[in-house]
């Protein structure tokens, strides 16, 4: 009998482990569910409380449980559409790109088990992005397409958009209906131009895939360097461009003038104003009714989509334009839905393959057949990408002036001087401060706190100059939006003269050369005294180790705390000042 109790005891102990394990594995996603959960039943409390109220005709009770009730509905909505749904986006584009990388839901789960918040936190900023860049593809949209044909989605320009009075004045079903479609809308996005492109590049390309990202690595923070520096630093240089905003609007254009003309829906597309260009009577004229269209409201006849828009205006400037409808009107609708999923898919191949291609050629001739992270492959193929065809638009742009003078005048005195300004400016700025600024900062922050003292810290000058770029693009973004001082003044004068006018002496003699100078004596000054002078007080290696690995953040922290003085004693002095001049 003892025997089965133990045994009885022993499952039950066993049954109760397995399910303290069970919810300590759930408790990973308990801050998230918690906080939606949290929200959902303090709405319902708030709404049955304000009927009871109203109930009893307690009024000053129901205005504050309708007060409580606006500010918990406002926060459960920005908590949705802020945080999960960018969430769910990241979740699904890495779950539709594991066979890019090799990769498995296994693997997945391994990574998210070890480090939940990192994880999660990665797939939040993935999703942000994707969000952040398909938000952007459609105002660029809006500039080309007539006023009236992307009716179904939020003008984010329009100036009588109101999300925080949309949040309060539309009720829960209609933005959980929302939410549901902008879910499966992004989601389809993502079939369409990453799951499917995947597919039939492993059928017509075998050995394309798997890109080569080594997930782990000695080197510190090295995944997340590279990722970063790729989403915030390749892609909007690329897509901050001027000239590459053009040529991509360029591209919607004559895209939509082809398929307008091919299904006949050029009107629908971009209207019947561009018909009448050649005749200035003509325009004024439609410029007048257009102007007198937007200040009216559309009647029946004008269509279903101008009547959405002055249902969601409430009265405000529609910006619908009439368009010409053709026959068999829904078929041509289908068949452009169709061409333009044809035309992405297209596209997501043509980005996948051709940019990590071009780049693993470049980088064979450096690194022959050793492997490179395909996110140095994708930059380094990007820019190539984009300076060919920056190249082929100067060269269609010189022309008509004839090939002597592209080659002899223009070449001569204008391009191989500015090709070799630009070059060294690009060496100093990108180069030279990143690196130094990324070795700083790993002596200061990353080897203090990641490798113990009887061990070697080793450093990576590839992974150090990534963290230096994304720290001089972040200092920089402060610096400009700081207050007005010499930093400032020259990145708004370099900035504003551009590579056209660009002033290689005042660069180096205000810019390079005082940024250059304050990171080598940063950099120098601790490791002089740490070797130089502590040996020759006499001390222990022990101590000459702890001084060698401390000195930078100790540094670090006496230069903070003697600058916070001296900013008091200077705010102090102006107080003095100010009440002495009262008094």
């Amino acid at each position: 009998m003892r025997n089965i109790s133990v045994g009885i005891n022993g499952d039950w102990c066993k049954k109760l482990l397995g399910c303290k394990i069970v919810y300590v594995r759930a408790s990973h996603f308990e801050g998230l569910i918690t906080t939606i959960v949290g929200y959902v039943l303090l709405a319902i409390t708030l709404i049955v409380c304000h009927g009871l109220a109203a109930l009893v005709r307690f009024q000053r009770s129901r205005r504050l449980l309708g007060v409580c009730y606006i500010v918990v509905k406002v926060s459960l909505l920005v908590v949705v559409e802020i945080g999960v749904f960018p969430l769910i986006c990241g979740w699904w584009l890495d779950i539709c790109s594991l066979e890019m990388f090799d990769a498995s839901l296994k693997d997945r789960e391994l990574s998210f088990e070890s480090a939940p918040g990192t994880t999660m936190f990665l797939h939040w900023l993935v999703g942000m992005v994707y969000v952040f860049y398909f938000a952007s593809f459609i105002l660029l949209l809006r500039e080309v397409l007539r006023p009236g044909v992307l009716w179904f989605l939020r003008n984010l320009n329009d100036p009588d958009f109101n999300p925080v009075q949309e949040m309060i004045h539309l009720p829960i079903y209609r933005h959980l209906r929302r939410f549901i479609l902008s879910v499966v809308v992004f989601g389809s996005i993502v079939l369409l131009m990453l799951w499917l492109p995947i597919r039939i590049i492993k059928h017509i390309f075998p050995s394309f895939l798997p890109y080569n990202v080594m997930l782990y690595s000695d080197a510190p923070v090295s995944e997340l360097s590279l990722e970063l520096l790729l989403l915030q630093v390749v892609l909007p240089a690329l897509l901050e461009q001027g000239h590459t905003r053009q040529w991509l609007k360029g591209l919607v254009r004559a895209w939509t003038v082809t398929a307008g003309y091919l299904l006949d829906l050029h009107s629908y597309l971009l209207g019947d104003q561009e018909d009448n260009e050649n005749n200035a009577n003509q325009q004024a004229n439609n410029n007048n009714n257009q102007q007198a269209r937007n200040n009216a409201i559309p009647v029946v006849g004008e269509g279903l989509h101008a009547a959405h828009q002055a249902i969601l205006q409430q009265g405000g400037p529609v910006g619908f334009q009439p368009y010409h409808r053709p026959m068999k009107f829904p078929l041509r609708i289908v068949l452009l839905i169709l061409f333009m999923c044809v035309t992405l898919l297209l596209a997501s191949l043509v980005c996948l393959t051709l940019p990590v291609f071009t780049g693993r050629w470049l980088m064979s001739f450096w690194t022959g057949s050793a492997k490179i992270h395909e996110l140095y492959t994708a930059a380094c193929g990007l820019y190539v990408c984009w300076l060919s065809i920056r190249a082929i638009t100067v060269l269609l742009a010189w022309m008509p002036q004839g090939r002597r003078v592209i080659l002899l005048k223009e070449w001569k005195k204008r391009g191989m001087d500015k090709i070799m300004k630009t070059l060294i400016v690009a060496v100093l700025l990108a180069g030279v401060i990143p690196l130094l600024l990324g070795l700083l900062f790993e002596l200061v922050i990353v080897a203090p706190l990641r490798v113990p003292l009887d061990q070697t810290p080793l450093f990576y000058p590839w992974q150090d100059w990534a963290l230096g770029v994304l720290h001089a693009k972040i200092i920089a973004a402060i610096t400009l939006m700081g207050p007005q001082w010499w930093l400032k003044t020259v990145i708004e004068q370099v900035y504003a003269n551009g590579i056209r006018n660009i002033d290689l002496h005042f660069i180096i003699r205000k810019l390079a050369a005082p940024v250059i100078a304050v990171l080598l004596l940063s950099l120098c000054i601790p490791y002089v005294i740490a070797v130089g002078i502590v040996p020759l007080l006499g001390v222990t290696m022990e101590m000459q180790n702890l001084v060698q690995r401390r000195i930078y953040p100790f540094l670090l922290m006496v230069v903070v705390l003697m600058g916070i003085l001296f900013f008091q004693i200077r705010q102090f002095k102006r107080l003095y000042e100010h009440i002495k001049n009262d008094k």
